[in-house]
């Protein structure tokens, strides 16, 4: 895939996060007497202020993102890579890449460099946005900090929100990582970051889950 800008999603494509979310968000459930379960399956691709706007009454919902932005910050120390995170990020100059997540700017931080990665130049979060996956605000602005066109750009994520993000932001493809991204219309779904490799014009994926 031909591309001037690689822009990754963080948690599920560049750090394997599921357990410290479901753990964070199970709790904060438990906490505010709601089903861990249920709580789980909405979280994937969201600003954790948007869902804790879907589940809490507007009265108490400050003090409730106050305790899951903690509670992942909490949890965010013993987050791993993803398997090919560090090569890939490593071969692709900086210039040309970036990372958009729907995490804040802490806990995006805090992941990646706890997972041992370096923190791209460009880094836009839920702080840096009016609105959330699946609005395209995020990757239009990483576009533009990288000095990119979308259709110039490739977009690596793992949900459903985030595909549909990239999608609305007119970006040239979609790379889909791991089993969730099956669910989604991702061009290309790929295991892990071990199935892709910077070419010096683009990314070549190598045994998709699905082409």
């Amino acid at each position: 895939m031909t591309c001037s800008a690689v822009l990754f999603d963080c948690d599920g494509v560049l750090v394997d996060s599921d357990a410290s979310v479901m753990q964070a968000w199970g709790d904060w459930a438990v906490h505010h007497g709601l089903d861990p379960v249920t709580v789980g399956e909405m979280v994937h691709g969201r600003r954790a202020a948007d869902t804790v706007a879907l589940l809490i009454d507007e009265v108490g919902r400050s003090e409730a993102v106050e305790l899951i932005n903690r509670l992942e910050i909490d949890g965010a120390v013993a987050v791993p890579a993803i398997a090919g995170a560090p090569e890939l990020t490593r071969s692709i100059p900086a210039e040309q890449w970036a990372v958009v997540t729907s995490g804040t700017r802490l806990l995006a931080t805090a992941r990646i460099t706890a997972a041992g990665l370096a923190v791209p130049d460009v880094l836009v979060t839920a702080d840096d946005v009016r609105l959330g996956k699946p609005d395209p605000e995020g990757f239009l602005a990483a576009a533009a900090a990288l000095g990119q066109l979308p259709v110039q750009a490739v977009v690596l994520e793992d949900s459903p929100a985030g595909v549909e993000a990239a999608r609305a932001a007119g970006v040239g493809a979609v790379i889909g990582i791991g089993e969730r991204a099956l669910q989604t219309d991702a061009d290309v779904v790929v295991t892990d970051l071990t199935a892709l490799s910077w070419t010096g014009s683009g990314l070549r994926a190598e045994n998709p889950l699905r082409a």
